[in-house]
Parts: C-alpha cells; sequence; structure tokens
C-alpha cells in the first residue's frame, strides 16, 4: 500500500481486521492536524508522529497476527520494483500522478495487480487493474503518461471525509477479493462516485494498443 492518507487509512483497516498476512504501508508523511478529519487511524495524540509508525500501532492493536511493515519514505523507482515484485497485490493511495504512473510500471512489469483509488472533494473514482490478464489496460491507458491532467490534492481542494472512507473501503474489498480467489474483478470498470446525488456510475475503459507502458506485452 502506498499512501497512508484519506484512502489508505480506511483499506490499512479493513485489510487488518479481514487478516492480511502481511501489510506494507509505504508513505513519508507525518500526521497534521488537518489530516484528522478523514485520515481514521489517528488521533489528535497523533499529531507530528510519522504516519506509518502511528499506522502500525493503531493495527497492531486490531489484528497482532498481521504483519505489519512501515516504510517511512517515499516510493522512488530504485526501490518500485523490489516492494511491488513481493507483493501479492498493490493499493495506490497516493496523491500525485508521478506515483500513480510509478507504480503503474512497476505492476505491468510484474504483472501484479493494481488497485487504485482517487478522491477530490465530492467525486471519487476506484479501479481495478489486474495485470495478471494480457487483454487488461492500465493505469496508463486511461491516463496516458503525457497527457494534460490537472494536479490536484485533498490540502488544497478539500475532500467529503466519508468519500475517503468509502473509496478506501472499496479498495480493501477489491484487495481482499484479489488475494481469496473470490468473486469476480471486473475488467476494464472505472466506478464513478458522486458523493453529493450519492450515485455510482461505471465507465468501461478498454486496453489501448499504443500505450507507451502496456502496449508492447
Amino acid at each position: 500500500m502506498v499512501g497512508a492518507g484519506g484512502l489508505g487509512c480506511p483499506a490499512a483497516l479493513y485489510l487488518a481486521s479481514s487478516g492480511v498476512g502481511r501489510l506494507v504501508i509505504a508513505d513519508a508523511d507525518a500526521v497534521d492536524l488537518t489530516n484528522l478529519q478523514r485520515q481514521v487511524l489517528y488521533r489528535t495524540a497523533s499529531v507530528g508522529a510519522k504516519k506509518v509508525d502511528e499506522a502500525k500501532r493503531t493495527l497492531a492493536a486490531m489484528n497482532a497476527d498481521v504483519e505489519i511493515v512501515p516504510l517511512a519514505q517515499r516510493v522512488g523507482a530504485d526501490q518500485v520494483d523490489t516492494l511491488v515484485a513481493g507483493a501479492d497485490v498493490v493499493l495506490d493511495c497516493s496523491d500525485n500522478f508521478a506515483t500513480r504512473h510509478l507504480l503503474n510500471r512497476a505492476c505491468v512489469r510484474h504483472g501484479r495487480p493494481l488497485v487504485s483509488g482517487a478522491a477530490i472533494r465530492f467525486d471519487g473514482q476506484l479501479m481495478v487493474f489486474d495485470l495478471r490478464r494480457k487483454e487488461a489496460p492500465c493505469y496508463a491507458c486511461l491516463f496516458p503518461e503525457d497527457g494534460e491532467v490537472e494536479e490536484v490534492q485533498c490540502n488544497v481542494m478539500g475532500v467529503l471525509a466519508p468519500l475517503t472512507g468509502t473509496v478506501g473501503a472499496l479498495q480493501a474489498l477489491e484487495a481482499v477479493k484479489l488475494l481469496a480467489g473470490a468473486g469476480e474483478t471486473p475488467l476494464g470498470q472505472l466506478t464513478l462516485i458522486d458523493a453529493l446525488r450519492s450515485e455510482l456510475r461505471s465507465v468501461k475503459v478498454k486496453k489501448d494498443p499504443r500505450c507507451a507502458v502496456c502496449g508492447a506485452r
């Protein structure tokens, strides 16, 4: 899991309570008072502490049988391959496109499922890129690396706190399904969440044969 913020906190709660064997959480940030509105692993006493250390403390108290590995660092190109290759499922709970594309490239190289979530203001997104399947699209098929996409973050634009909980819980749901081999993972389905209308709709995303990341697979 990359990111222990608004999405990563609820996702980690449900993964730990579900009994995943080993959960690696990477995040370089410390807890800020403004995080507490949506980052449910932390309390007022956590302010100033490393997010991953506070996350480990909370999750270990919930389920001592789960191995929590905290990485208080930003995932970069020098370690992403090792982390992704050692995982069964990768959760992208980050808040920037550089990290999202870095994880996507590594998941394509190593054939690992990528569960991607996003939330800003009143809008959420969820998509599972099952990169074990050659016909599956990757994140770059949806958002090309050279595309013009506006970078927006919660600390600037704001976000409805329960929305991050919803998206993070759905990420955990899809991760558990992948780990357990249960149910079906929709191939190329982008789920859009409109919190103001309490509506979910799905958009079909096809693999781009000219994708610079996965098109040559």
